[in-house]
């Protein structure tokens, strides 16, 4: 399907755990499900009590797990580490960027900076705990395009695999439906045309090209569109610099920090595709952690110069009212110039973040529907595209009240709490296997306890602040 369609094929050699392996691909179907039982054996076996004791901690290492394989000329087409960073780039730059301004107005360009570049590190190691416990699973399963659910059943069992499904369909849906609100109220400024018409017409065309296109070709279409709004964000930062006050970016208060947090950390939500880019790869595991890690280091940067352009531009902000603006209608009464540039922008960065939601979202949900991989099928896309789409025409205002409420309780949860939980398990557990691939996060369970602490201090604050006042 799209991105993850790519098939998943059993290896033709294996080699001695300390060295290179490099697993080839084979079309027989007999061969198949013999060499699957060999891998699946390999990967999952356990040590024997006679063998050394130093074998229980001895490291696999490989070149790639397995080779994607073109089902049409039975060809091995290599993940493009380049579409890899690019999907991931894009599905970060998403709606978030638009609201990041608005809840950093109280604690200051400095302050806010300094929270970016944490959540930033944050997101990245969670992303990184996502993909070593999305290879891992892969080699033990025998089987391409694992999603969160066989992640979390495999090494959290039944409550994990609850957790993780209404989360993940949670956050999905929540902000899916928050980009066709916002992208069919653009589409009809722009074109003219019935609210209900222009949402149709972007869920269209945007689930068409997850559903037909190639991985090539929707790689390619995300280039285009992260490229589109490379360019209309230079645009908009050269026009709106023009008004610029350096002093208002000295500004630091660091006790609004806290409420600024969730919205921030939604905003670098794109660990959905972490599976996909995964199968992508192959597996390789160098070739992920360059992705994750540059992928996100370009919105970062984008991140941190929007919130600048915004908040040193407009000083006129309701500084200390607790009030939640659209730091955007701000921007676009300052000149009629800015106004177009923040629409396609606008657009431009919902889109790219739609494809990769789509795209994780009904992988999830063919895997949680046991549908066979390997292929396009239309029932997990019909369930992701058509809810959001008319959730999204009840209630067109639903673009900011969809932003927090999955940002303050669904990403942390999902995106923070159970990457590191299911990496504590598989790491720590007795039944962790006796051949260990590569860690892709240092630190131990220091780095794990950090990650789980302070996603949970986050959440309980947000409910403190919510409810805990008469």
């Amino acid at each position: 399907m799209a991105l993850s369609s790519a098939c998943f094929q059993v290896p033709t050699l294996l080699l001695i755990p300390s060295r290179k392996q490099l697993l080839h691909t084979h079309h027989n179907s007999q061969l198949q499900r013999h060499r699957r039982t060999a891998f699946q054996t390999f990967c999952s076996r356990r040590s024997s009590p006679s063998e050394p004791t130093q074998k229980e901690n001895e490291v696999f290492e490989f070149e790639r797990l397995f080779s994607n394989l073109n089902q049409a000329t039975l060809k091995r087409e290599p993940g493009s580490l380049s579409s890899a960073i690019v999907l991931v780039a894009g599905t970060t730059v998403g709606a978030g960027i638009l609201a990041i301004p608005s809840v950093t107005q109280e604690s200051g360009f400095l302050a806010s900076t300094v929270t970016c570049i944490l959540c930033w590190v944050f997101m990245v190691v969670t992303g990184l705990l996502l993909a070593e416990v999305n290879v891992n699973t892969m080699c033990e399963l025998g089987s391409g395009g694992v999603s969160l659910v066989s992640m979390a059943r495999r090494t959290l069992g039944t409550a994990g695999v609850q957790i993780a499904c209404w989360s993940y369909i949670f956050i999905h849906y929540a902000l899916l439906v928050a980009y066709v609100a916002r992208s069919s109220d653009i589409l009809t400024n722009f074109l003219g045309i019935p609210l209900w018409e222009s949402a149709t017409l972007f869920s269209l065309i945007f689930g068409c090209i997850c559903y037909f296109g190639s991985q090539r070709f929707i790689g390619a279409v995300n280039g285009i569109l992260v490229f589109g709004l490379i360019a209309s964000f230079a645009a908009l930062v050269a026009v709106a610099s023009g008004n610029l006050q350096w002093d208002a970016l000295l500004q630091a208060n660091f006790d609004a920090v806290p409420m600024s947090i969730p919205i921030i950390t939604l905003s670098f939500v794109y660990q959905n595709v972490v599976p996909v880019v995964c199968t992508n790869l192959e597996g390789n595991l160098s070739k992920v952690r360059t992705a994750i890690v540059l992928g996100t280091a370009i919105p970062l940067v984008l991140f941190l110069v929007w919130n600048a352009v915004v908040l040193g531009s407009i000083p006129n902000l309701e500084m200390g009212s607790g009030k939640i603006m659209d730091p955007l209608q701000q921007l676009q009464s300052t000149t009629g110039v800015v106004g177009p540039i923040i629409q396609v922008f606008s657009l431009l960065a919902i889109a790219t973040s739609y494809i990769g939601f789509v795209l994780g979202l009904a992988d999830f949900l063919a895997d949680l529907l046991k549908l066979p991989t390997g292929q396009n099928q239309p029932l997990p896309y019909l369930l992701t595209l058509i809810p959001p789409l008319a959730l999204s025409l009840l209630d067109p205002e639903i673009f900011f009240k969809a932003l927090d409420f999955a940002g303050t309780y669904g990403v942390l949860v999902l995106f923070g709490v159970l990457p590191a939980a299911m990496s504590w398990s598989e790491r720590y557990s007795s039944s962790s296997p006796a051949v260990k691939l590569p860690q892709l996060v240092p630190g131990g369970r220091l780095t794990l306890s950090l990650i789980i602490g302070g996603a949970g201090c986050v959440i309980f604050s947000e409910i403190f602040e919510n409810f805990g006042h008469p």
